[in-house]
């Protein structure tokens, strides 16, 4: 794409999605480079105020938008009496939001907050472009699809359960520019550990992952004897729990902030199958032991992981086999160099980098065809 001369255009960017850190980093990242394409763009996000992109998107210096959506409790709730009258609510909201900022283009990275404010651009005749992360599409992507002029995902395998092939790129996930390697050397510096070691990197999300956390509390004294260090995020709910076991070679986190240090850390990394997890590690070429939690949507993760254990680009383990797998499968393979190797290579033939970039280009073509 032709350099940036100036803003001839008036661009606006309505960004729609959230719930969770994967449906909200891809969309954030997209609207970064947007941004550092065309510094005077609008770009205005829409979502639920008490979810993850209600705290993050304001930090970072986006305008916010609330609207009153909330995800449907798969178990029983009373709130979920009210879902469909939150829906309708958060149309009107949507159509009002649309009205005032008139935006070119519309961007939805999924979740329920997607759905009213996508829905009401494409009533606007706003060009929509819908990013879908996950292996199996989430409900959100399936229902605005037909609306979509484009939809980019990021595994093959999502295009067997969606309806419009001609709208489909398969693009990758989009992560932020700020994620990048650092010298392994440095990395492990940072956290005083051994070059000359075995380095497993923990993580189990934000809150974090009781049977993973389980696993690795039951597994100290293997590592101890197999002189393997540990970089651990037990989550914020999980911490008090397991403090007591930081060591030297044992690092044990609530919350792991320098994760471009940890991920140029460590030889293998054990964690959840999340989107953002799985584009974070393809993008750094990092072998992986992926642990889907039951505990999701259409159980997406495990598509996820599978996706990538297909391809020989990481070692799936199913969440109710790990407790008692976990020691013979970093037996078999963080001390084995040459499948480190080959889980390395086939990450980094699904790898694509720069998924933010095509898509900003993406959107910011279309507002410059109309």
């Amino acid at each position: 794409m032709k350099e940036y001369e100036g803003n001839k255009k008036n661009y606006r960017f309505l960004f729609a999605g959230g719930g969770t850190g994967g449906h909200l980093f891809p969309a954030v990242a997209v609207a970064e480079k947007i941004k550092s394409k065309i510094p005077d763009a609008e770009i205005l996000f829409v979502g639920s105020k008490s979810k993850i992109e209600g705290k993050v998107v304001p930090s970072l210096g986006f305008n916010f938008c609330p609207i009153w959506i909330k995800g449907f409790n798969r178990r029983f709730s009373l709130e979920n009496i009210l879902f469909p009258f939150k829906v309708i609510v958060s149309i009107m909201q949507s159509i009002v939001i649309n009205m005032n900022f008139k935006p070119q283009v519309a961007i939805g990275s999924g979740g329920y907050a997607a759905g009213p404010a996508i829905y009401a651009s494409s009533l606007f005749g706003t060009k929509i472009i819908l990013l879908e992360q996950n292996s199996y599409p989430g409900i959100t992507t399936r229902l605005l699809e037909k609306y979509a002029d484009e939809i980019h995902i990021s595994f093959d395998d999502s295009k067997k359960y969606l309806k419009h092939p001609d709208k489909i790129y398969t693009t990758g996930t989009p992560v932020r520019e700020s994620l990048n390697s650092i010298d392994k050397a440095s990395a492990l510096k940072n956290f005083n550990l051994d070059p000359s070691k075995k380095t497993l990197l923990v993580l189990g999300g934000s809150l974090g992952a009781a049977s993973i956390n389980e696993a690795v509390s039951n597994s100290i004294n293997f590592f101890k004897e197999k002189e393997i260090q540990l970089i651990w995020q037990t989550g914020k709910l999980y911490f008090q729990n397991y403090k007591h076991l930081s060591s030297k070679n044992i690092i044990v986190k609530d919350f792991i902030e320098e994760m471009n240090f940890a991920y140029s850390a460590c030889d293998l990394l054990l964690a959840r199958s999340g989107a953002s997890t799985i584009a974070e590690l393809l993008t750094l070429v990092i072998p992986a032991i992926l642990v889907p939690s039951p505990n999701v949507a259409a159980n997406h993760q495990y598509f996820n992981a599978k996706s990538l254990a297909e391809s020989n680009a990481a070692i799936l383990v199913e969440d109710n086999l790990l407790k008692d797998k976990l020691q013979e499968v970093l037996s078999s393979v963080l001390f084995d160099d040459e499948k480190l190797k080959h889980l390395k290579m086939n990450a980094a033939k699904l790898s694509k980098a720069d998924a933010a970039g095509i898509i900003a280009d993406r959107a910011i073509k279309f507002v410059e065809e109309t």
